[in-house]
């Protein structure tokens, strides 16, 4: 059974885990009435950004799990191992902020087209956001390996109100700009990534063991690569889209529909990243390696939270897009049902990688995702032509069904598998194909019946696939009332 503790330590790292990058989500009806144009720019940066935040992190924010419980019993070298790891990420910050320095505008001209998206200022202060966040999501996961719930909620609590109140106050200030939402988030990052670094002096002192560190190396180099593919394959489609469309409202709408749905991804998120050190510390027991009842609960839960979640979302989100944001944006809205389907595979997705970071197995890893990437950007390229944003959102879930079945085909010699088919690929599989056979047709004048039909049939499902599960709890209720 999964304990109470569990659940409540869950929740806290589930949901404040998941603020300092909801604060995108929360804030999106303050980005409302900035002009599309603007917007395009601004989903642009904060891509860009996020690369940063991957180069600089190293995978750290990865491997610090691993790391942690080979030195916990020895003080001394974990002490050494944390603080050489965080001094090696500022030192990479430097090295990478002076070649940006030299090179950024030049990159930005290449990669954006000329003058359509400018590396000064707005690139620089990116690169800042990139290098602050990286520091933090690292701390993050090692408060999480040290199981200090507490400490993680307040940190993540003082960073999203930092990160809120600057980018008001500047969307206010700096209304129709840039400046609010770039400047007043680097504010924000800025005052966290100070916090832990000064956590981490207090806790750790300062040390630099370059032949302790680089033992990590051969697991996050190749965890580094993928990571860069996964952004390439995530982001690419607003370079894409920008460039065959030349349309920055165009990427801003399509933007906003993603930006949303983000909100389905942080809840998602946050459970892995409490049900992944368990998981991993259950199959580092094994003799045979293999997913148990108990390793299959975890992501069962997590399918049926991705069913209402995925639902909820549907039927809330488009009045909000109407409420708060111009009519620019509303085109925004059709975009949600296909773009969410990505979401109901994501537990399926997860689980299929667990694997591989429970057996250290990264090397292949690259190798998939450079297909992936060539696949996903060559069928984007094409479809974008034909479909416009469309064709941007086919070619993801395309790819997406093609990196489940690689990431099993590639780990099920060493690892086996024993699932619930229902629970974990059939519940999320019969609502997409409703999703994608009634949108087409009823989509655009039937909306809201569509959509709070979704939620009456993602608890059909649930009730189906849980139906042993709520038989078993009417027994002991009725048990208990006739005793």
């Amino acid at each position: 059974m999964i304990s109470k503790n569990f659940i409540k330590s869950s929740a806290i790292y589930t949901i404040a885990g998941s603020l300092p990058v909801a604060s995108a989500i929360i804030l999106m009806p303050f980005y409302g009435e900035l002009p599309s144009q603007v917007y395009g720019m601004f989903s642009i940066y904060v891509g860009f950004s996020l690369l940063v935040q991957i180069l600089v992190t190293y995978s750290f924010d990865a491997s610090i799990y691993i790391n942690f419980h080979e030195y916990k019993n020895d003080p001394k070298q974990l002490a050494k191992f944390i603080s050489s790891a965080f001094v090696f990420v500022l030192l990479l910050s430097l090295a990478i902020g002076a070649v940006l320095a030299i090179g950024g505008n030049w990159i930005f001209k290449t990669v954006y087209g000329e003058g359509n998206i400018p590396f000064l200022p707005f690139g620089v202060l990116s690169v800042g956001s990139g290098v602050f966040q990286a520091l933090f999501k690292i701390n993050n996961s090692l408060l999480q390996t040290q199981s200090k719930p507490t400490q993680f909620l307040w940190g993540n609590v003082f960073s999203f109100s930092f990160i809120a109140i600057f980018t008001i106050v500047g969307l206010k200030l700096f209304p129709d700009s840039l400046w609010g939402p770039i400047g007043g988030k680097l504010l924000g990052v800025l005052i966290s990534a100070a916090w832990v670094l000064a956590g981490i002096y207090r806790q750790f002192g300062i040390h630099f063991d370059w032949k302790l560190l680089k033992t990590t190396f051969s697991f996050n180099t190749p965890s580094l690569i993928y990571q860069i593919q996964q952004w390439f394959i995530n982001y690419y489609d607003r370079i894409l889209l920008l460039a065959i469309i030349l349309s920055k409202s165009t990427v801003a709408y399509y933007d906003v529909a993603l930006k949303f749905l983000l909100a389905i991804d942080f809840i998602l998120t946050g459970l892995n990243s409490t049900i992944h050190p368990k998981v991993l510390g259950k199959v580092n027991d094994q003799q045979i390696k293999s997913s148990t009842i108990e390793i299959n609960r975890y992501y069962n839960g997590m399918t049926a939270i991705a069913i209402l979640a995925v639902t909820g979302s549907l039927l809330v989100f488009p009045p909000v897009i109407h409420l708060f944001f111009n009519s620019d944006y509303h085109a925004a809205i059709p975009l949600l049902p296909l773009a969410a389907i990505i979401y109901l595979m994501r537990p399926l997705r997860l689980y299929m990688a667990m694997p591989y970071a429970a057996l250290k197995y990264s090397k292949p890893l690259p190798v998939y995702y450079l297909f992936l990437a060539a696949l996903k950007i060559g069928v984007m390229y094409f479809l974008i032509h034909r479909w416009g944003v469309w064709g941007a959102l086919i070619s993801s879930l395309i790819a997406y069904v093609f990196e489940i079945m690689l990431l099993y085909f590639g780990i099920r010699g060493k690892f086996s598998f024993k699932i619930n088919v229902f629970k974990l690929v059939g519940a999320p599989v019969l609502l997409s194909v409703f999703i994608l056979s009634l949108e087409p047709v009823w989509g655009n004048d039937y909306s809201l019946v569509l959509h709070v039909g979704y939620v009456v049939l993602g608890i059909i499902i649930l009730f189906w696939a849980y139906r042993n599960e709520f038989n078993d709890i009417k027994k002991a209720f009725y048990t208990s009332v006739m005793k």
